[in-house]
């Protein structure tokens, strides 16, 4: 006899309870080697494949949620270090996948300074944001096209990079994926 989904979801929460009253009496070094052992085995599934664990959930939890949602495009992860580009579509389309915790996203590189005066060359069609409560729960994902990104970027002095911030404004103009509210 073998369980069904709803007593597989009702051991799970067993578990995750049983986990969390262990993680509540562990002495500090023991915490930071379950966190190592975690972001090891996070690493060894795929789910994050650098430093940045924030960045990396997202471009995890945002490619998979573009293509396991009928009529958004399927996304692959673009190789490792390909500046400004974190995923591809099946159609040829770049996506530049960032995160955010706050209002503010992590900074885009290789674009031009405030003060020139060149055109600025496409590096993607679309940004998207995702967002995250203190927890790590996704709580939107926001999708922006290029010329959408170009009118809200913000410079950065202190990174001399470009950022977004999520601001009612962005929330009007971008289109809005996923909402946990929704």
């Amino acid at each position: 006899m073998g369980y069904s989904l709803f007593n597989m979801h009702d051991h799970n929460k067993l578990v995750m309870n049983e986990i969390n009253k262990i993680l509540d009496h562990l002495e500090d070094s023991e915490l930071i080697e379950v966190y190592s052992k975690i972001i090891t085995l996070l690493k060894s599934r795929g789910v994050i494949r650098t430093k940045n664990l924030l960045g990396d959930l997202a471009e995890f939890l945002v490619i998979n949620f573009y293509g396991k949602t009928p009529g958004l495009p399927n996304l692959q992860a673009a190789p490792a270090g390909t500046q400004n580009v974190d995923a591809l579509s099946r159609e040829g389309n770049r996506y530049s996948i960032k995160a955010t915790s706050g209002t503010t996203t992590g900074v885009f590189y290789g674009l031009n300074p405030p003060e020139s005066d060149l055109i600025e060359n496409q590096k993607f069609e679309y940004v998207i944001i995702a967002c995250f409560d203190d927890t790590f729960r996704l709580t939107k994902i926001l999708e922006l096209t290029w010329s959408q990104f170009l009118n809200h970027k913000r410079w950065h002095t202190r990174m001399r990079a470009w950022n977004l911030s999520v601001t009612k404004n962005l929330l009007n103009n971008c289109k809005v994926i996923y909402n946990i509210n929704d």
